[in-house]
């Protein structure tokens, strides 16, 4: 999928605005001047960048309500898929948005961005291992096992929330090895970017452990 198609899925299905719009090719232009320096994506997906990062990272927004503010938490964030991408879309939910993300290196490029598009919204952490996080939904792109996500959701996130974790077409397969007790339930939904891809959508109820 092109730029030009994917720009028409963001404003019509997905309602990115104009102003939204225009960040998203800014934070794309640093992103691709500073790659060839950090290796920030993979080079082999830089052709491939508006359908394989953008609106993969951009169709989450189906699954907020728009009603609310929102505290989302990114594990993993590397180059900031998806949680610059949901920042960026902020005028319009009031995501107050953490990228938590280990590496020194792509935390300065997520700094570099924060600063350059205006986003008030983002805040870089780096370390999710927290003994508590503050949290309404966890977001997840190529970060951990599925059985990693869901001890840190087990024991650093004691309020009721919601996990949102993309992943690719063995999905199901990773869900049956975690066993999920009965404060978990989960339902598949296709990715709109790959036939194969799903997203795990998992309601975590409070946790007193």
């Amino acid at each position: 999928m092109n730029e030009q198609e994917s720009i028409i899925i963001l404003k019509n299905k997905l309602k990115f605005d104009d102003l939204s719009i225009k960040k998203v090719r800014k934070f794309l232009y640093f992103l691709l001047k500073y790659n060839k320096r950090y290796n920030l994506i993979s080079k082999n997906s830089e052709k491939e960048v508006w359908n394989r990062h953008i609106l993969d990272s951009a169709q989450l927004v189906t699954f907020f309500n728009n009603n609310q503010s929102i505290r989302i938490s990114d594990f993993g964030s590397g180059a900031g898929f998806p949680g610059i991408i949901l920042g960026i879309f902020d005028s319009r939910f009031k995501f107050h948005v953490k990228l938590y993300e280990k590496s020194a290196v792509k935390r300065g490029f997520l700094s570099l961005i924060k600063d350059e598009l205006g986003l008030k919204n983002i805040v870089i952490k780096d370390n999710v291992y927290e003994q508590t996080l503050s949290t309404d939904i966890i977001v997840c792109r190529a970060f951990k096992k599925l059985s990693e996500i869901i001890r840190i959701s087990r024991e650093m996130v004691k309020k009721p929330h919601k996990l949102i974790i993309l992943k690719g077409k063995n999905a199901q397969t990773e869900i049956n090895k975690v066993s999920l007790d009965k404060n978990y339930s989960y339902k598949l939904s296709s990715s709109i970017t790959d036939k194969y891809s799903k997203i795990i959508l998992i309601d975590a109820k409070k946790n007193d452990s």
